[in-house]
C-alpha cells in the first residue's frame, strides 16, 4: 500500500520552529518617523529586520532525500504502485482527472413522480441529449427565478425534455451556494415540480456541479395521472 507521509516524522524530527511569541511581548524598534510620514512602514520593515540571519544551507526539506520522487516530472515515476499513485495525484490536481463527482459533497439529485430508480444515474451519465441550456451567473436571485421561470416555460411549449441550468458552484458564498440552492428549490417546490421527471449535478464537460441537468415530462404529472399510472 503507498503511504505518501509515512516518513513525514523522519522528516520534520529536529526541524520545528520554536513557537510563537505572545504578541504582548513582540518587540517594536523605535524609528525616527510619525505614522503619517510615507515612509513610516518602509521604515518599521527595515528596523524589523535588522538582525535577520539567512537559513542555513542544506535545511530546506524540498532537498531533503526522503522526498524519492518529484510531482513536477511524470519521468521520473517507475512502474511500481507508488510511482502510478503519484501519476494519479498529479492528474487529480492538474486537471480533475479521476474525480467521481458523485461521490463529493457538491453533488445534487433528485427525482419527481417517477419509479424508475436508475433515472438519476442515467441523468447524470450523459445518456439524454440536452436540447437547451441556460446561464445564471451574475444574476441575483429575484432576476434568476425570473429567468429560469421563463426558461422552462419555454421548454415546455416548445416539447424539449432535456436542459441544462448553469448556476456555478457558488464557492464565494458564505453558507450555501446562493444559485445552486436555489434552483434545487425551485425544482423540487416550485411551480415547475409537477413537470420534473429528474433533476442531477451535470458532468465535469458541462459544468460539473456548477450545473444541473433537468429531465421534465410532455405532461404535469396530476392527481388523473398518478391515479392512470397507478393501475398499470
Amino acid at each position: 500500500m503507498f503511504r505518501p507521509f509515512e516518513n513525514l516524522k523522519t522528516l520534520l524530527k529536529g526541524r520545528s520552529l520554536p513557537p510563537a511569541p505572545d504578541p504582548a511581548e513582540i518587540y517594536i524598534p523605535h524609528i525616527d518617523a510619525e505614522a503619517d510620514d510615507p515612509e513610516y512602514e518602509r521604515k518599521l520593515f527595515l528596523a524589523a529586520m535588522a538582525d535577520v540571519k539567512p537559513l542555513e544551507r542544506g535545511k530546506h526539506i524540498a532537498n531533503d532525500p526522503l522526498l524519492k520522487c518529484n510531482l513536477s516530472t511524470p519521468e521520473s515515476f517507475d512502474d511500481s504502485s507508488e510511482g502510478e499513485s503519484l501519476l494519479r495525484l498529479k492528474r487529480l490536481v492538474d486537471s480533475g482527472e479521476g474525480i467521481v463527482l458523485t461521490d463529493t459533497a457538491e453533488y445534487i439529485e433528485g427525482k419527481g413522480y417517477c419509479d424508475n430508480p436508475e433515472i438519476t444515474d442515467r441523468l447524470h451519465r450523459g445518456d439524454f441529449s440536452m436540447q437547451g441550456f441556460i446561464d445564471l451567473h451574475g444574476f441575483g436571485a429575484d432576476a434568476a427565478q425570473d429567468a429560469f421561470d421563463e426558461f422552462i416555460k419555454s421548454a415546455i411549449l416548445t416539447g424539449k425534455r432535456a436542459v441544462l441550468v448553469v448556476h456555478g458552484r457558488g464557492l464565494s458564498s458564505r453558507d450555501r451556494p446562493v444559485l445552486k440552492s436555489k434552483v434545487q428549490d425551485w425544482l423540487t417546490r416550485g411551480p415547475f415540480r409537477k413537470w420534473v421527471i429528474a433533476f442531477s449535478s451535470a458532468r465535469s464537460c458541462d459544468g460539473g456541479t456548477g450545473a444541473t441537468y433537468i429531465l421534465l415530462r410532455r405532461r404535469p404529472y396530476t392527481r388523473r395521472f398518478r391515479k392512470k399510472h397507478k393501475k398499470r
